[in-house]
């Protein structure tokens, strides 16, 4: 029983690195795609009004950098626990993809 909740730990934790991994590159190309059509905005002489609210939009984006690569951070010192507690699991499928996205991973 014990065996099969550490594989399913080991799925999950995975999932939960993976995900926060791409989170992260999406918030991070949001930024820079948001500051480029700032820049753009400002050089058409668009309206006040638009160009504030973008820039309201591009500062959440950049708020959301920081809080993701913390919680990404977290998942993958969780994983890497998770790893060393059950290297006896390391010919299982599970325990080799947690690695190898831990190995792909880098905060």
């Amino acid at each position: 029983m014990a065996a099969a909740d550490n594989k399913r730990q080991l799925k999950i934790r995975t999932g939960v690195v993976k995900r926060l991994s791409k989170e992260l590159v999406m918030y991070e190309q949001e930024v820079t795609d948001g500051e480029a059509k700032l820049v753009e905005m400002k050089e058409a002489k668009k309206d006040e009004y638009d160009i504030r609210k973008y820039t309201e939009v591009v500062a959440e984006s950049k708020a959301m950098v920081p809080d993701c690569r913390n919680r990404l951070r977290k998942a993958v010192q969780d994983l890497d626990i998770l790893l060393e507690d059950n290297t006896s699991m390391s010919g299982e499928a599970e325990y080799k993809a947690a690695q190898e996205m831990r190995e792909t991973v880098s905060i």
